[in-house]
């Protein structure tokens, strides 16, 4: 009786570990986020294990249920797509049910996107703050008001449709001479680290089509002068990102 929080590789599938890949060979069953991307892994891996579904849209209906497997012996391992669970992915409801409960769980070290991200930017990482994806309409002006004072270094997940509006939403807070960095793809073949202040940022990405996962690390308030200003009701009101939202997908 045990759950396994088992990290997956964020682009490059030679990122697994030896000791997740014994894991995943001896539990009795694998939860995915999407069982369709952690089979193309398991087969690199030539394991064949049972996959079920757990995701953000049906963990609260399988919390119990697999509570209930665990509690007759069973070993379980959750993935995500990639990198840890429970980090921007379904997992904590899952570990808060299985610590109610006094079941064991093992958390393994591995790939999560946001270490590289943060450590290659060049901004200070001796203190970090990490933000995950930032609300998209209701609570993002609260938010973004809450960080304009914060001197640790920032780090935000975005998706490539919203981030030329997060980034020009970040020069509006922290000023437009805020250093920062937007990592792209991280361990894949088109890997992009891109480093400069937040208006040098919006002008090069303005240019270009953005494709893939995307980690942007933004310096922390230093006390020197910005050209910025607080959180406008305008992000709250934007017709635009209202759009976005309806369509957007599920952000990892």
């Amino acid at each position: 009786m045990k759950l396994y929080l088992v990290p997956t590789p964020i682009g490059n599938l030679d990122d697994i570990t030896l000791r997740a890949i014994k894991i995943l060979q001896r539990v009795d069953a694998i939860l995915a986020e999407d069982t369709r991307t952690s089979g193309v892994l398991l087969r690199h891996l030539n394991i064949s294990k049972p996959l079920h579904s757990y995701h953000i849209f049906n963990e609260h209906q399988t919390v119990q249920r697999l509570v209930n497997q665990l509690k007759e012996g069973k070993t379980l391992a959750l993935v995500s797509d990639a990198g840890t669970p429970g980090i921007s992915d379904p997992g904590f409801l899952l570990v808060r049910a299985c610590i109610q409960n006094n079941i064991p769980i093992e958390c393994l070290p591995g790939p999560t996107a946001f270490v590289p991200a943060l450590v290659n930017s060049g901004l200070p990482s001796d203190r970090f703050t990490f933000e995950g994806f930032l609300p998209h309409k209701k609570g993002r002006q609260t938010r973004l008001a809450e960080l304009a004072g914060e001197e640790r270094t920032m780090v935000f997940y975005e998706s490539p449709h919203r981030l030329l509006k997060t980034l020009q939403q970040f020069a509006d807070v922290f000023g437009a001479d805020r250093p920062a960095s937007v990592s792209r793809e991280l361990t894949k073949l088109f890997e992009e680290n891109q480093r400069g202040t937040l208006s040098e940022l919006i002008a090069y990405f303005a240019q270009k089509t953005i494709k893939g996962e995307l980690v942007v690390c933004v310096q922390g308030e230093t006390g020197k002068k910005q050209k910025g200003h607080k959180a406008s009701k305008r992000y709250e009101d934007d017709e635009d990102e209202r759009d976005e939202d309806e369509n957007d997908d599920n952000d990892e």
